[in-house]
């Protein structure tokens, strides 16, 4: 079974997509395994903590602050900048994040911990559409 998730962004952060996810999951009502991979090389999948949004803001704070854009002196090195100053950067992250999750699935629900949710971390400025592409075996 597989299906493509088209996730609007609004620019650097994290976008949930827990209950998008949980809510295709839940259709198969069996054990097995998600696989979920993002079609972009500019963003990240993560799970991370849903509770607090503080997380997703310092997150996005630190590796804003780690991969700053091409016009901070420190990143003058770069030489791919023509897609503008947050393209090389967002790939520089993308490297470092993952672009692919595997999630267990019992009963057709994501076996995530109790603060646990799935995200599309954009890493452009600008907001974008993201496709992530779900496949569930079991």
């Amino acid at each position: 079974m597989q299906t493509r998730f088209t996730v609007p962004t609004r620019g650097p952060g994290l976008t949930d997509i827990t209950d998008q996810v949980a809510d295709w999951v839940r259709q198969t009502g069996r054990d097995g395994l998600l696989t979920l991979f993002i079609q972009h090389t500019s963003a990240s999948l993560l799970v991370q903590e849903n509770a607090d949004p503080e997380v997703q803001t310092d997150l996005n704070a630190y590796f804003a602050r780690l991969v700053p854009p091409t016009t901070d002196p420190a990143m003058s090195y770069l030489t791919h900048t023509y897609e503008g100053p947050d393209d090389m950067p967002a790939h520089i992250k993308a490297a470092l994040l993952p672009v692919s999750l595997s999630i267990p699935v019992t009963a057709g629900r994501m076996a995530l911990g109790t603060w646990q949710g799935i995200y599309v971390f954009e890493h452009r400025t600008a907001p974008h559409r993201r496709n992530v592409m779900a496949h569930f075996s079991g």
